[in-house]
């Protein structure tokens, strides 16, 4: 059992820090349906950490209840060693949490360049007023920012495309903007809602290549869900495992694999 306040290291030399958000008998219901029943699981700093299960297990619940779109019924979030109150999403994001979406979410009618400036909205501190005359303070906003989204852009290689309207591009590289507007907002955890799901094999290829290097060279916290394992295990330091609301599965991901209620959820084995 790993301690809280210490990390560890993973088989490829990566050193990962201690707990930074920890979900603590976490039960989320809608009327009488279950959604989530009592889970527990952590994220650790400069890890990889993915939730995976069968449609319909409570993944995408639990990102929500993260990211604050749901309050749980029951149990309790701790984020860098302090109680979680009910938060809204805007002061989630606020903490230094960004996410991504299952269904995209850009302004179609934006450029590539606009929608990423969107994620800088918390970083910008200068009234209207001042924005509309474009001096002073709001100048200096405009060109720090701007130069932070420029990297971003750079970083995910999307140069040729930061004048283009996002209702323009493929599916691929509409979600390869929508990663660069969560990192524009300098995030300190990364929520993925299923970031390649639709995706051929290159595109794939692509965008596991994007979140490890945003990993190694950002030192950014990841919680990810995705359904194609292939990916996860490649990808993950840890693995935390739902079926029907519930946890059956957490560890590393060869301990998952070899999991045996893993492998019959997967298998579609009938539950008593």
């Amino acid at each position: 059992m790993l301690d809280a306040s210490e990390g560890y290291t993973t088989e490829d030399g990566r050193k990962i820090g201690g707990v930074v958000m920890e979900m603590k008998n976490i039960t989320l219901r809608f009327g009488g349906v279950v959604a989530i029943k009592d889970i527990s699981f952590d994220i650790r700093q400069g890890e990889i950490r993915a939730i995976i299960g069968p449609n319909g297990a409570g993944k995408s619940s639990m990102l929500n209840v993260i990211s604050g779109f749901y309050n749980p019924q029951e149990g309790e979030v701790y984020y860098q060693g302090t109680l979680r109150p009910p938060m809204k999403p805007y002061q989630v994001a606020q903490q230094g949490i960004a996410r991504t979406f299952q269904n995209i979410a850009l302004f179609e009618g934006m450029s590539v360049l606009d929608n990423v400036m969107t994620g800088r909205i918390r970083q910008m501190k200068a009234g209207p007023f001042a924005q509309a005359l474009w001096k002073g303070k709001a100048e200096r906003e405009e060109v720090e920012n701007r130069a932070v989204v420029e990297k971003v852009i750079d970083f995910l290689e999307i140069q040729a495309i930061r004048k283009t309207p996002v209702s323009r591009l493929p599916y691929g590289l509409k979600k390869r903007v929508e990663l660069a507007r969560a990192l524009a907002s300098e995030p300190s955890i990364l929520l993925l809602d299923e970031p390649m799901a639709g995706m051929n094999v290159e595109e794939k290829e692509d965008m596991s290549r994007f979140i490890l290097d945003v990993n190694d060279e950002f030192g950014t916290t990841i919680a990810l869900i995705e359904h194609d394992m292939g990916v996860v295990m490649d990808l993950s330091d840890r693995v935390v495992v739902m079926d029907y609301g519930q946890k059956i599965g957490d560890g590393t991901p060869d301990e998952v694999r070899n999991n045996q209620a893993v492998i019959d959820a997967y298998l579609g084995v009938a539950h008593d």
